[in-house]
């Protein structure tokens, strides 16, 4: 019986396997390849890479401790040792499945990729055989050992591949692949973008309007149906269904009745309230979800904690000043966690003596449905607190960012944070890796820290152990991402969960859009956008932009090219367009200005290379809108009022959350835009199983589930 169970536990543990990584640009420790500030003396890699000059000439004394003789082998094994400086190295060496020695070789017996491409029918395992397999290679890094294979028996003295690999086919076993999940192999060359595709901008987006309430922030039911939560800024956030696609139907929300009001909890004005919003992937199980908003220490007792100006960051409370009326950490940014009626906020348990979900779900019933209904379905949650995950005493009255979500690979959650407000953030908070503001942090609210663990930090919560600051004593751990000003709306690509993208609200002169990677600085205060910024005032984190290496936007636009009267209000980040709808707009990645005067479809070529070219697109509401659209005056466009934020449902739908009400993007050709590749007969989009995070089953997972729910089956009547 034991080892019946162990059989089921891999199995089950098989289902959870990493989805296939996409390329987007990523050095081997996952964060951003930069642009070197001196050239590389030993591997020939320029413009974007990997390596800095310190890593270059340790990749060099590696080399010269082999004691390569053949010349042409050693000019093969240089280039695998310096391909860690390629700007796609994460992919080469397949570091989200673990580490490798070396990267994956090209192979002719496999098919190889096209985007990003290599050199086409290469074989260059082959040819690393052929020219070092009698070479002797001190410290090899082809030793079957590091690539976690058997190999010959051999002992520590074995330098030849004939001594280490029965044969080449053996080698090119455990060394070469290619591109049957979309993944990229080394050909000995720098990989290169395959630039072919020529880029149409959609003609235009048609949009309906199918709601009139006013909403900051939206998010797809996690049990993968037509249901979607709304929150408003005063503290509310709604459960409402959405219509189908060509219904006529409009937004299922009773105003009167909320999910959850947690107004008494929620400072609200202008400026403040609850700004974000996040369910937990497990949600349907264990009914967690999380709040961010804004509160007073003055009007309420539970608002309280740590202040961001400390002695820590080079700032002192009593030299500030007051900011919009109240005193320096008068108010406060939150995050907390709320459990659904009748749920609790602990996972699930699993009886594999029975073999059932304890609350009634047998496995079988998993794989079917490809999660683990345990809970009647939720209408209602409870507006007292289950735990304070952060609390942050905020220097001045803006700049706060606030919105929270998970990361669908982790399923860590990710908070955006502000400098903190004031002009030019005089205090360099963005760019002082002490501080947490003007920062991306990055959670674990899934294990419970220790009271010692606790002590120094902002809230009950742990640190990934993978966090880009984790050991970093200098540094706060919580930092995911560093130097924004205040990120408005981010959104992981539902395609590709390593394209994490955020729009970066400018001061004076330029609105961005930002790939957020490990450890990545975007400039602020240094730069605004790309334009060099030189603050008035300034103390605390680098001295200099000489000093860091700093990332720049891939995406964002002038104030004075939006409005020549007034300029730019704010940026709205958005998401890719990912629904079948709008074929045209498919892969598009959608944003605006709050003004609502201005969107923007920005498409990536090459593909997977994270170079983005973007349009400024026409829009208008179609004329059988299930509510009407008023328009603004003298224009041909519709009176939106103010863009506050973007949404996504289950189907992949994208909806535009503005002052003056929700609209859904819907079949061009309602609004007479020619696309060609629209069918008239389009249909909505199917909507995709429900994602359980860190439990999510991928599409190469599907037919394994498949194949073994009717073997759980069978166990079920065995056990």
């Amino acid at each position: 019986m034991g080892g019946l169970v162990a059989i089921l536990l891999l199995l089950c543990h098989l289902l959870l396997l990493p989805c296939p990584s996409s390329s987007l640009p990523l050095c081997a420790d996952l964060r951003a390849p930069l642009v070197s500030k001196t050239p590389l003396a030993f591997c020939s890699y320029n413009g974007s890479v990997c390596c800095d000059s310190a890593k270059d000439l340790q990749l060099q004394k590696q080399f010269q401790s082999m004691k390569i003789s053949n010349p042409g082998c050693a000019s093969l094994v240089k280039s695998i040792l310096c391909a860690t400086c390629d700007q796609f190295s994460a992919e080469l060496f397949k570091v989200v499945s673990g580490p490798r020695p070396i990267p994956v070789l090209c192979n002719s017996s496999v098919s190889v990729n096209s985007s990003p491409s290599n050199r086409t029918g290469s074989s260059f395992c082959s040819t690393v055989w052929d020219a070092c397999q009698n070479v002797s290679i001190s410290n090899s890094p082809f030793a079957p050992s590091l690539q976690g294979r058997a190999g010959v028996p051999v002992n520590s003295t074995a330098s030849k591949l004939t001594e280490l690999w029965q044969s080449k086919t053996d080698f090119c076993d455990a060394f070469s692949g290619s591109s049957d999940d979309g993944s990229i192999c080394f050909d000995g060359e720098p990989v290169l973008l395959n630039n072919t595709e020529a880029l149409i901008p959609p003609v235009g987006l048609c949009l309906e309007k199918i709601g009139n309430g006013s909403y900051l922030n939206m998010a797809p039911h996690p049990d993968g149906s037509n249901r979607v939560f709304f929150s408003n800024q005063p503290g509310k956030i709604w459960l409402a269904t959405i219509p189908e696609q060509g219904s006529g139907g409009t937004l299922g929300l009773d105003e009167s009745s909320p999910f959850v009001d947690l107004t008494d909890e929620v400072l609200f004005d202008t400026k403040f309230g609850m700004m974000g919003m996040a369910f937990h992937p497990n949600f349907v199980q264990n009914g967690r979800f999380f709040a961010s908003f804004n509160c007073d220490k003055v009007r309420s007792p539970r608002c309280s904690g740590r202040c961001s100006c400390n002695s820590d960051v080079s700032c002192d409370p009593s030299k500030i000043g007051s900011s919009g009326g109240a005193q320096p950490c008068q108010i406060h940014t939150v995050v907390a966690e709320f459990t659904a009626n009748g749920t609790t906020s602990e996972p699930s348990l699993v009886d594999i003596k029975n073999f059932k979900i304890v609350s009634g779900m047998i496995f079988t019933r998993v794989l079917a449905e490809w999660h683990i209904d345990c809970f009647p379905q939720a209408t209602s949650a409870k507006p007292s607190e289950v735990r304070r995950i952060l609390t942050m005493g905020l220097p001045f009255t803006n700049n706060h960012g606030g919105q929270i979500l998970f990361g669908p690979a982790d399923g860590y959650l990710y908070v955006m944070m502000g400098d903190g407000g004031s002009r030019g953030d005089p205090y360099s908070f963005a760019q002082n890796k002490n501080s947490l503001l003007g920062k991306i942090m990055r959670l674990d609210v899934d294990n419970i820290p220790s009271a010692e663990e606790i002590r120094g930090r902002w809230g009950n919560y742990s640190i990934p152990h993978d966090n880009p600051y984790s050991e970093d004593k200098e540094s706060q751990p919580e930092i995911w991402a560093l130097g924004f000003r205040n990120p408005w709306r981010c959104s992981f690509d539902s395609e590709r969960p390593p394209y994490f993208l955020c729009a970066d609200v400018g001061q004076d002169q330029y609105e961005e859009v930002d790939i957020i990677t490990k450890g990545g600085n975007y400039g602020w205060h240094f730069y605004e956008g790309h334009i060099p910024f030189t603050p008035q005032q300034s103390s605390g984190g680098n001295s200099s932009a000489n000093s860091v290496n700093l990332i720049f936007p891939v995406l964002g636009y002038n104030h004075s090219d939006v409005n020549k009267k007034e300029g730019s209000a704010a940026i709205a980040g958005g998401y890719f367009y990912r629904s079948k709808i709008d074929p045209c707009m498919y892969g598009s990645f959608l944003y605006a200005d709050l003004y609502a005067s201005a969107i923007w479809a920005a498409a990536e070529s090459p593909k997977d290379s994270g170079n983005f070219t973007s349009a400024m697109i026409p829009f208008s509401c179609a004329r059988d809108s299930p509510i009407q659209c008023s328009s603004i005056p003298e224009s041909h466009l519709p009176a939106l009022g103010y863009i506050f934020s973007f949404g996504e449902d289950n189907r992949k739908d994208i909806f535009i959350l503005a002052s003056s009400g929700v609209y859904r993007v819907v079949r061009p050709s309602r609004c007479n835009y020619t696309c060609s590749k629209e069918n008239a007969t389009t249909v909505a989009t199917p909507a995709a199983p429900p994602s359980s995070g860190r439990n999510q089953l991928t599409e190469p997972h599907k037919k394994l589930a498949l194949s073994l729910s009717s073997l759980f089956l069978l166990m079920g009547f065995i056990l």
